[in-house]
């Protein structure tokens, strides 16, 4: 919940931002679904997104980008993140929004399924956190509703925030999640395609309702792939078995489909990840990734970039940035 008050939706009293505070964010880039955990589980991944935010006088926000979306993401209050932090200082009852100077180091590819809009709501919710440190806290709580409200569901958001694998899910009174620690054998790599896939297009392929049986097919290898994951990666090929949405989605994707089916042939755990159409596969240890890479770079038909990861294990961090402070005189 939100400690404090303000005029917002949380809040009863006015607050403002100290001037010349400055901030830096850095969030992980996740996997969801992760074969049958459709809209409920996520995991968090060591590749980062980082943004330096700094309150400057006068209004608006003026936004530079390096990495990933250089030249093609909005540079002013349209930017998601900046969309985010305005959501997050409102909500705490910021009565006068600040003028905002925004530096974006990206790596988390755009529009490949792994998490970038998440990544990008939740740095903007982080860096409202952090400058209102002293004035007015947003705790977890009160981020996971604000990020799960703007993505429009929990399963990226949640591991965002707060990394590991996490089981995420609705309530009568908003979103919950359960953090777990990741057994020290798993091992990730996602595979990243040139080709981009929108998650409103993934989401249009899927039917309305699925047959009994595969509801239940799914429920028995979400369970299973818990403890795969915390437990047993011995057993996450057959933990990561799904037939709730990626053969439905396999026409927008048809080589993502085509590889995953290559390397389960080969006893890999492959899923799409996210949306898609990038690819994870959740090696049982080191080697099985460099296997995965090997199959990949002789079977694939077009480039493919390999990321050998690791499971983040922080989530999203906010820090008080004071190679930026301004002297408030």
């Amino acid at each position: 919940m939100l400690r404090s008050s303000g005029p917002g939706e949380g809040a009863t009293a006015q607050h403002a931002v100290p001037a010349g505070r400055a901030v830096r964010v850095r969030v992980p880039a996740t996997s969801a679904n992760l074969g049958p955990g459709f809209d409920s589980l996520g995991l968090a991944l060591s590749l980062y997104d980082e943004v330096t935010v700094r309150v400057r006088p006068g209004a608006g926000a003026t936004v530079t980008v390096e990495g990933v979306g250089a030249g093609e993401v909005a540079t002013d209050d349209t930017n998601l993140v900046v969309q985010a932090i305005r959501r997050g200082l409102a909500y705490a009852g910021v009565a006068e929004q600040p003028g905002l100077e925004l530096h974006a180091v990206n790596a988390i590819p755009h529009g490949r399924g792994m998490g970038s809009s998440a990544a990008a709501i939740v740095a903007g919710l982080m860096a409202a956190r952090g400058l209102l440190e002293g004035v007015v806290d947003l705790d977890a709580s009160t981020l996971l509703t604000l990020a799960t409200e703007m993505e429009g569901h929990p399963d990226n958001v949640a591991p965002a925030l707060f990394g590991g694998l996490t089981i995420a899910w609705m309530t009568a009174e908003g979103p919950a999640y359960k953090r777990l620690l990741v057994h020290r054998g798993v091992s990730p790599v996602v595979f990243v395609p040139t080709s981009t896939l929108s998650t409103k297009l993934a989401r249009s392929l899927q039917p309305a309702s699925v047959p009994h049986e595969d509801a239940a097919f799914n429920v028995s290898r979400s369970a299973l792939l818990v403890a795969a994951l915390i437990q047993s990666p011995e057993l996450l090929l057959a933990a990561t078995e799904d037939r709730l949405h990626q053969a439905y989605r396999a026409s927008a994707m048809p080589e993502t489909d085509a590889l995953i089916g290559l390397l389960r042939q080969h006893g890999l755990a492959a899923v799409v990840s996210g949306a898609g159409p990038s690819l994870l596969v959740l090696g049982s240890d080191p080697a099985q990734r460099l296997t995965a890479a090997d199959l990949v770079s002789r079977h694939a038909q077009s480039d493919w970039r390999p990321l050998m990861l690791a499971v983040d294990l922080g989530g999203a961090t906010v820090a008080a940035h004071s190679a930026l402070q301004a002297d408030p005189a």
